[in-house]
């Protein structure tokens, strides 16, 4: 994987502990064997569709693919951030090695935490997968810098296994009882923070500029989000309805406890379709259906009643 310093190969566990941590994580990245790609996805109209900083949810298919997107009950288990060609316009180095690594893909790469850590990827690796572009909403050109400068050195991270454990134990315990008995959580995982899950680390970038993901709010008694006004003006609406987007008090989520269905239901991230279909040209009417099969039935024979005589 790239790293800051160059090509570096994936750290690797010693000892029991680090061995059976490599063998579990081994064994839930292996792929399920089966997997249905709902619509082919355009990798060209991808790329003059997404921005840096846009979200990719992933809907993937290894065993612990299967496991988070059972426990979100949701069809995405990983989340990516595009960086685009922020690499290429690093150091000399760092340029040269994402060159050699990605060749013509370089220019459209993405920022990923993997069982292996943090790493850049082709914008291309997950273009056979099932996937939806998350953008978020007027995010500003000072914290985007802010957010792929963050993103770019946190190639190199370690992935943290124990958050994703502890939020698989968390989802399962939450499902099994009702709202007002669920315990409050503070944080999951090591505590370490260059260690990471694909969600931990992009909320810990969206966080560092203050953006919010799916965070609570709870508003001010009786004023369900906005004050009346004193004064009904031709402008009133829009002081009305800016009081109503930003009055109560937000409170964030820590990172180590997003999943990728939150960047879907979160009203801050718009939802940007790319496919062929988005097209201006691509008109419904002109679709040539199949002709629908009707399901054969079995004649059933009338049952005839005999007569009983007396």
């Amino acid at each position: 994987m790239v790293t800051n310093q160059g090509v570096q190969e994936p750290r690797r566990s010693w000892g029991v502990r680090g061995w059976l941590t490599n063998r579990l994580a081994r064994y839930m990245s292996e792929p399920m064997g089966h997997y249905d790609l709902r619509a082919p996805n355009d990798l060209d109209q991808l790329k003059a569709t997404i921005r840096k900083g846009d979200v990719l949810l992933v809907e993937g298919d290894q065993r612990v693919s299967a496991v988070i997107k059972y426990l979100t009950r949701s069809s995405w288990s990983h989340a990516v951030l595009y960086i685009g060609d922020e690499l290429l316009r690093r150091g000399d180095d760092l340029k040269q090695d994402a060159r050699e690594t990605y060749g013509d893909d370089s220019g459209h790469l993405i920022v990923e935490a993997l069982f292996d850590g943090v790493v850049a990827s082709s914008l291309s690796k997950y273009i056979d997968f099932n996937v939806r572009l998350c953008r978020p909403d007027r995010l500003r050109s000072d914290h985007l810098k802010i957010i792929l400068d963050e993103a770019v050195e946190a190639i190199g991270w370690r992935y943290d296994l124990r958050n994703i454990l502890d939020l698989a134990v968390h989802l399962i315990y939450v499902s099994l009882l009702p709202g007002r008995h669920r315990e409050k959580v503070l944080r999951f995982g090591s505590g370490a923070s260059s260690q990471v899950i694909c969600t931990s680390l992009l909320g810990q970038l969206f966080h560092k500029v203050g953006f919010p993901v799916l965070p609570s709010v709870t508003y001010p008694e009786g004023s369900e989000g906005a004050e009346a006004p004193v004064r009904r003006r031709p402008w009133s609406w829009m002081a009305r309805r800016r009081r109503a987007l930003h009055s109560g008090l937000y409170r964030r989520r820590h990172p180590t406890l997003l999943t990728p269905r939150d960047f879907d239901l979160s009203p801050y991230f718009q939802i940007v379709k790319f496919s062929v279909a988005q097209e201006r040209k691509f008109d419904y009417s002109r679709i040539e259906w199949a002709p629908e099969i009707e399901p054969e039935t079995e004649e059933v024979e009338p049952k005839t009643e005999t007569a009983i005589e007396p």
